[in-house]
């Protein structure tokens, strides 16, 4: 039997494919790539930027489509049709989501499914929480926070952050990757209940639980186990749900700005894989995970680009609202004067009272979409548009 030598590509070849499956993957999704490869959006649209976005969940959706068909009746187990929910029965709980558990497998299959804008995984310091409709049985809406990005121009000019102290205070906040409500719940602004949850007393607490005795592991400073403040961004432009969002007469949100349009959703995850394989192979350090920082892959992303010769493409163009939700009144004080905490207090049920009564019972009233909504034919709409990619692969 004839043994033939297996041909291995020179790292010219390697390039030039990784450089070619780049720029086609962001050309899929929307973007115009230049001649000197920098990304252009093709539209400030929103329902366009909406579709770039579904484009980059469509390769998350494709890669983890065996979890999603295989969980997808324990989905169902939870679903309700919109009809069957009694607005004014509706009582609320917020859970930690706990590793293992049922609340675990929906939260990543909610997170996965329901949202245009992909999901991506987190880094450093994590916390999960499942709001959950006690009376009807039913998943109500999701919360994800890691640990936020060290350097934001928009976040550490509002704060007057101090170049020398950014881990410091960055390490007492946390960045609200994934905020929102599920169906049919969305339909009646459960966004907004979610959204108010974040300065809740029960986050603030169940984060000091976790994350007591904790040091930073770049700067191997103390952390003290008091969140501070979180922050988030719209998906699109402005935010529907983070705008006006007060609890009485407290503004709850505050707009800081726009972020500048960086990011690395549109790049799939197979192709950041396979970029950490080519810098491994010019021997460039691609250490990642705890540690690293949060910002880690934009970085090996753009070092990438740089060896590659192409622009940064990091920078997607998509400009978000930024939002600052703090724990305490006076937090730029305690950042710039080092003052005394001056902490709020918000219980999660009072929260709930506020939203029941200014937002929910008079959407109910108003509107009936949600009623019209069959979240177990919305879970099979999901399965049938994997079959039809494994039909096509």
């Amino acid at each position: 039997m004839d043994v033939y030598p297996i041909e291995r590509k020179t790292e010219d070849e390697i390039e030039e494919s990784l450089r070619n499956d780049l720029r086609e993957a962001l050309r899929q999704q929307g973007f115009i790539v230049h001649g000197e490869d920098k990304l252009v959006l093709t539209t400030k649209a929103k329902d366009e930027l909406r579709k770039i976005q579904i484009a980059a969940k469509a390769n998350i959706i494709k890669e983890q489509k065996d979890f999603i068909i295989r969980k997808a009746n324990l989905a169902k187990k939870y679903s309700l049709i919109g009809n069957n929910i009694n607005p004014s029965r509706i009582q609320l709980e917020m859970r930690p989501v706990k590793s293992g558990s049922e609340d675990e497998l929906l939260f990543r299959w909610w997170n996965l499914t329901w949202w245009s804008m992909p999901y991506q995984r987190p880094y450093g310091r994590q916390m999960r929480f499942i709001i959950w409709d006690i009376t009807h049985n039913a998943p109500f809406g999701l919360i994800s926070l890691q640990s936020p990005v060290l350097k934001q121009a928009v976040r550490d000019k509002n704060l007057s952050i101090p170049n020398d102290e950014l881990d410091y205070w960055v390490n007492r906040s946390m960045y609200a990757q994934r905020v929102g409500a599920l169906p049919p719940y969305n339909q009646l602004i459960g966004g907004k209940m979610v959204a108010l949850s974040l300065i809740s007393n029960e986050i603030r607490a169940a984060y000091q639980e976790k994350y007591q005795n904790r040091k930073t592991i770049i700067a191997e400073r103390n952390i003290e186990s008091e969140l501070l403040f979180i922050t988030t961004t719209s998906a699109f432009g402005r935010s529907s749900i983070y705008n006006r969002l007060k609890y009485h007469k407290d503004i709850v949100a505050e707009k800081l700005g726009y972020t500048e349009g960086y990011g690395s959703f549109q790049i799939p995850d197979e192709l950041y894989e396979r970029i950490i394989e080519y810098l491994t192979s010019i021997g460039e350090n691609t250490a990642r995970g705890y540690g690293n920082g949060p910002s880690r892959k934009l970085k090996l992303i753009n070092l990438a680009c740089r060896k590659l010769g192409l622009a940064n493409y990091t920078y997607h163009g998509i400009k978000r609202e930024y939002y600052l939700f703090s724990f305490v009144q006076n937090l730029k004080q305690v950042i710039t004067r080092q003052e005394y905490a001056k902490w709020k207090n918000y219980e999660f049920n009072d929260l709930f009272a506020y939203w029941r009564e200014r937002w929910l019972m008079n959407r109910a009233i108003r509107t009936t979409h949600w009623r019209e909504f069959n979240t177990e034919a919305y879970i099979d709409n999901v399965l049938n548009s994997l079959e039809e990619v494994n039909n096509n692969e």
